[in-house]
């Protein structure tokens, strides 16, 4: 026994246990279990839970960003001066190229039938006029608006018709086109325990060169975060049911779906939309928050057809970018 009643063998233990060099080994040890953890969750983030808080929701919708996660794993392996950890921080970088790297290799000659505008506009917009001549100057065959509020519209209406002579207009939410728009009629989107004015859903068949297509446009409700309820995505994802369950009813066989969803493609509370239709492979273009694009949450998606490219435009008046797709038939 030691002096303090100690067992020589877990003295020794304490002694290596408080030495600088047995900790640095330790947090070595960490690096080479997290940095492959945190490889696989960028690539597939499927498994992490969606109870409770939306943990799962939240990786997905930031999941560009995750294999930044490595950076300061790879601070611990360069102190620890340990090869193995720091070679094992770069399988998120790997793992990022994977799931994104084709995004950095999209060919924006890409042939195509069809050119559509996405932009939540903000109902908070100083200068909707300005904001419209932006947009008109992208030259889309068609422009899908949201947060149109009435005092706006006719803004958006007089420099927008011009060239698109073709309008539907539900709530807050329109569709301004070059071609002819028939068949218009609302979407009903609205989560049950919101106002019955809630109006966020649209339905249009535009009569292309190329054929018809059925043309949705949404605004999927907002996601709030707080230390109670975590990533708060019930009403979004109530409302990503019905316009799923909308478009699976659809009968035209091309669908383009235009929206602010709130969310990216990866998100699984999307999973009744993004489900049944076509997304940008590999595509980033980052459309939220405009004044540091994090995500990219307005959508351009399609049934029976191609979103051959898609990229985000320059700022407007808007807390969102406006993103522009090039669709193949």
């Amino acid at each position: 026994m030691t002096p303090d009643g100690t067992a020589p063998e877990a003295a020794a233990r304490q002694r290596r246990s408080r030495h600088p060099g047995h900790r640095l080994r330790l947090r070595a040890r960490a690096v080479l279990v997290l940095a492959p953890l945190l490889a696989l969750v960028s690539l597939y983030p499927a498994p992490v839970p969606n109870a409770g808080p939306r943990l799962g929701s939240l990786l997905e919708t930031f999941q560009p960003w995750l294999p930044l996660a490595a950076v300061p794993l790879a601070a611990v392996a360069l102190w620890r001066r340990s090869a193995l950890a720091l070679a094992a921080c770069a399988l998120p970088g790997a793992a990022w190229l994977i799931a994104h790297g084709g995004a950095l290799l999209a060919d924006e000659d890409t042939p195509y039938d069809l050119t559509a505008l996405q932009h939540n506009v903000s109902d908070v917009n100083p200068d909707p006029a300005g904001t419209a001549r932006q947009l008109a100057g992208a030259g889309a065959d068609l422009i899908a608006l949201e947060e149109v509020v009435p005092a706006a519209l006719p803004a958006y209406r007089e420099i927008l018709s011009p060239g698109y002579p073709h309008l539907a207009v539900e709530g807050t939410v329109a569709l301004w086109s070059r071609h002819p728009l028939t068949d218009i009629r609302p979407v009903d989107i609205r989560p049950q325990d919101v106002p019955r004015d809630w109006r966020r859903g649209l339905r249009a068949t535009a009569h292309t060169p190329k054929g018809e297509i059925a043309v949705y446009v949404a605004h999927l409700p907002s996601v709030r975060m707080s230390p109670a309820s975590g990533f708060g995505t019930a009403r979004r994802d109530e409302s990503a049911r019905y316009l799923g369950r909308a478009i699976e009813a659809e009968e035209t066989e091309r669908v383009l779906l235009m929206g602010d969803l709130n969310s990216t493609v990866a998100d699984r509370g999307l999973a009744p939309v993004t489900s049944q239709l076509n997304a940008p492979a590999g595509a980033l273009a980052f459309s939220w928050p405009a004044s540091l694009p994090l995500a990219r949450i307005d959508q351009v998606l399609a049934r029976n057809a191609k979103v051959a490219h898609i990229r985000a435009l320059d700022r407007t008046g808007s807390d969102h970018l406006p993103v522009l797709a090039r669709i193949r038939f």
